[in-house]
């Protein structure tokens, strides 16, 4: 099993067990592919729910660029619910977790068509 094989497991286990999603293993899959080289670095493979910054900066680059949303006050707000679901308290919110829920949030599985 490759390393990226592994993430996606353990992607898949987060969605089941803390968020309570049966995640669509194909979806995972290319989400997981597009956050790129940042899934293998500590730093980068998570999210920090409670730096102001860093939830701009998945606004910005991953919603608006990558998603292709219109700005508005609509996306923090999911923002903060999948946060929320993920659990404000789980020390881990992985980038590729919080990108697919976004993603199936608002209904953009085509990105990844």
């Amino acid at each position: 099993m490759s390393k990226r094989d592994e993430l996606i497991a353990k992607y898949a286990g987060d969605l089941r067990n803390k968020c309570k999603v049966e995640p669509d293993m194909d979806l995972l899959t290319k989400v997981t592919i597009g956050c790129g080289p940042a899934i293998y670095n500590a730093d980068s493979e998570t999210i920090a729910a409670s730096d102001e910054a860093e939830l701009e900066t998945v606004r910005r680059n991953f919603l608006i660029k990558k998603l292709g949303l219109t700005d508005g006050p609509a996306l923090m707000e999911a923002i903060n619910a999948v946060v929320d679901i993920y659990g404000r308290s789980e020390r881990n919110k992985y980038r590729a977790v919080v990108y697919y829920m976004l993603t199936r949030h608002f209904g953009r599985e085509a990105v990844y068509g």
